[in-house]
């Protein structure tokens, strides 16, 4: 259950644009995608609102959803306006003691507020997205993620392994299945970011 298999979904749900970022940690998200056009994200970047988007900090502090209009201290909507985002809402879901990250999505639409039952669909996709557990890829399968997340060749991964090539390649497979990405390159960047390597 990847992030991207629902992005039809959530384009259908914020025809503006959205972002959507599961189980943050300390400083990034596991996963994330964002639609929004890529003049809102470089202004964005650039004005660095992520420091003081209040729709960010509304997330911080509170599970479930709300609309942009109910959320108080709003100054960066008029950035969002700008650019014509005048709608949408935004979902929270925070983590436990046992998986202490929190899913987030900022959600917006340019004609008209999100109704209850779309806020309701955001946060049911959020939260199934957010408690999805994969399957942890096996100690060989990271040992040999670990070893191509440094960047080595194949043929070394086996060798320090005392494996065969083909057997790396497996192994590089099987643990991108696992985490359910397409990659090896994926899963050694997801591992990573779950602090499995």
């Amino acid at each position: 259950m990847r992030l991207e298999n629902f992005r039809n979904q959530f384009a259908n749900l914020s025809p503006a644009g959205c972002y959507v970022a599961l189980r943050v940690g300390f400083y990034a998200p596991e996963d994330e995608i964002n639609l929004f056009p890529t003049k809102w994200i470089d202004h964005y970047t650039l004005s660095g609102l992520a420091l003081i988007d209040p729709f960010l900090r509304w997330c911080q502090m509170n599970q479930g959803y709300a609309r942009w209009g109910d959320i108080e201290g709003v100054q960066t909507l008029t950035d969002y306006q700008t650019f014509g985002f005048n709608f949408g809402c935004v979902v929270s879901i925070f983590g436990t003691p046992s998986q202490p990250k929190r899913s987030l999505g900022i959600f917006a639409r340019k004609d008209r507020d999100p109704d209850r039952a779309e806020m309701a669909e955001l946060n049911r996709l959020l939260q199934g997205l957010h408690t999805h557990e994969t399957r942890k890829p096996t100690k060989a399968q990271l040992a040999a993620l670990r070893l191509f997340a440094q960047g080595l060749p194949q043929k070394v991964i086996a060798n320090e392994l005392g494996i065969s090539i083909g057997a790396v390649k497996g192994r590089l497979r099987g643990g991108a299945e696992r985490l359910e990405v397409r990659t090896p390159v994926e899963a050694a960047f997801l591992a990573d970011r779950r602090g499995l390597l």
